[in-house]
């Protein structure tokens, strides 16, 4: 799921201030073995969308590889505001004597609220257990969100997911929106990240085919560092029927449903 061209009209560059963060993200929801909630496989400081565009092919490659979600935040991040956070974040890792974390401040700033002028929220619309997300739902929490104050159309965008949609949104009064009694349905996310990449296969591992120390997804990354060459040869095509199940010469198997 390639979400490229819904998100580059969503992008302003006014400065050379100005960037996105992307971050390729292995998620536990899809990667159990890796232990914590997710792990970060490579992170982009977008600075324009030429730049976007010059990478989305590496962006692809990587998460299909590492069965990764690529994801962007849409308020745009400020170098300096984001450097002086580091700065900070770093005298309080040292003061806590927590010297093994300092290198993951700088990302952290990224976390740490934005610059945007014009801030977007996500409202994360998902299929129940019950039943599928409708075009009908879609629009009746559109028209929810624009009653709310202020008045008039508040959606800037609908973004794709595995399950569901990403409203982004102008920021309303979600007093007003609790009214309606939905809200235990849907998350509203204020600063956080949306779909950019979502790999359409889902991998396993033939573990009688790759090393026996390699049988989890994480362990790709001890592969890479410990035997370079059998790394390269990670490879795979998607067919178009489904479904079907393919190897890679890893012996990852790319599963379609």
């Amino acid at each position: 799921m390639n979400n490229l061209e819904l998100i580059k009209p969503l992008l302003k560059f006014e400065s050379d201030d100005d960037f996105y963060h992307c971050q390729i993200l292995m998620r536990k929801k899809e990667n159990p073995e890796i232990g914590s909630n997710s792990r970060v496989i490579k992170t982009y400081y977008i600075r324009s969308v030429e730049y976007l565009e010059n990478h989305m092919n590496e962006i692809i490659k990587l998460s299909d590889m590492f069965n990764a979600r690529a994801m962007i935040t849409l308020n745009k991040k400020s170098f300096r505001k984001v450097a002086l956070k580091t700065l900070q974040n770093i005298s309080n890792v040292l003061i806590n004597e927590d010297y093994k974390n300092v290198y993951r401040q700088y990302d952290r700033a990224c976390g740490q609220g934005h610059n945007d002028p014009d801030k977007k929220w996500i409202i994360d619309l998902d299929d129940t257990k019950e039943s599928r997300l409708s075009k009908e739902d879609i629009d009746a929490y559109k028209q929810m969100i624009n009653d709310c104050k202020p008045l008039g159309n508040k959606i800037i965008a609908e973004i794709p997911s595995k399950n569901g949609i990403h409203l982004i949104t102008q920021p309303f009064d979600i007093k007003e929106f609790k009214q309606f009694g939905r809200e235990a349905l849907v998350d509203i996310q204020k600063n956080n990240p949306t779909n950019l990449y979502i790999p359409e296969h889902n991998w396993s591992i033939d573990t009688t085919v790759i090393p026996e120390w390699c049988k989890t997804h994480g362990d790709l990354m001890k592969l890479k560092q410990t035997n370079p060459e059998l790394f390269k040869k990670v490879g795979y095509t998607i067919p178009n029927t489904k479904p079907t199940t393919i190897k890679s010469p890893l012996g990852l198997q790319n599963e379609n449903k």
